[in-house]
């Protein structure tokens, strides 16, 4: 995948922060954009913004989560520009909540959007990719927390972890067939994941205004929301990914910030073998 020009990519969560910086960044380099969101109008206004530079994109609406809308836009996909060569499955949502406030909804919701989506999204489109015979790519957004799992929200973190678990599986798995594996593993960035309820479908219950107010108000909510407002710019991110993509990075991360801590993990496991180490299994 190292000439991306000409081909087409599918990135889920588009319309807006870093699904909508994949997508300008690749149509940047030639590439054909479908971009697929929940949210119709911002959909429109990212297709609208990016046709202003003469990129080829076109868009769908869906909830990625619900596997019938996700293999519907795949097949408006193929309608669109007749195959697809990468799959960015980036849509990500921030619910589940810290442990004592966890609901069934809030980790049906988060495991829906975070994880199934984009084990569906794989489902769907890998045979694509794979039935034209050219290669192609498949990244998907994890997130630092997908490496380390903090208490502020565990459902998030468990949905991350599993990502980055199904990228690296699969990394090895689709390299004989011409496909290349990402995962993105991004820290702080300028994005609207704070406000992810806005788009928390109608078949899931609301959390109470009482309880977003407590939750809202929290220091630990603060603190989150002050480091993604000045987060790192998501065209940034963007263009990391499309050189992800030409050089078939592994991990695609954004920043140094969070190495000691992944650091300080690996040495915690090793640290579990030492304490095993003059150990003989009993058989």
């Amino acid at each position: 995948m190292k000439d991306l020009a000409g081909k087409t990519a599918f990135v889920t969560g588009a319309a807006s922060g870093i699904g909508l910086g994949i997508a300008g960044a690749l149509a940047q380099a030639g590439v054909k954009v479908m971009l697929c969101d929940i949210e119709e109008a911002a959909l429109a206004k990212a297709i609208e913004g990016l046709k202003r530079t003469n990129a080829d994109v076109d868009g769908v609406r869906a909830d990625i989560s619900l596997k019938p809308e996700l293999k519907a836009a795949a097949d408006a996909t193929i309608a669109r520009y007749g195959k697809v060569h990468i799959l960015v499955n980036n849509a990500g949502v921030g619910g589940g909540g810290p442990y004592g406030a966890w609901t069934e909804a809030g980790w049906n919701w988060t495991l829906g959007v975070n994880l199934m989506a984009v084990i569906w999204g794989i489902e769907i489109f890998g045979p694509l990719i794979e039935q034209h015979g050219e290669g192609g790519h498949i990244v998907s957004t994890a997130s630092i927390a997908g490496l380390i799992s903090g208490a502020a929200n565990i459902p998030y973190s468990v949905s991350k972890y599993g990502v980055v678990a199904l990228s690296e599986g699969l990394r090895a798995e689709l390299a004989p067939r011409g496909i290349g594996v990402s995962v993105l593993c991004p820290g702080f960035v300028h994005t609207r994941i704070m406000d992810s309820l806005r788009n928390l479908p109608e078949r899931f219950p609301r959390p109470s205004d009482e309880r977003l107010a407590a939750m809202r108000s929290s220091d630990m909510f603060k603190f989150f929301q002050e480091r993604v407002a000045h987060g790192i710019d998501p065209a940034y991110v963007g263009e990391l990914v499309r050189e992800g993509i030409e050089n078939d990075w592994p991990y695609i991360f954004t920043d140094l910030e969070f190495e000691p801590l992944i650091e300080a993990r690996f040495a915690a496991i090793k640290q579990g073998f030492d304490c095993i180490r003059r150990r003989e299994p009993r058989r």
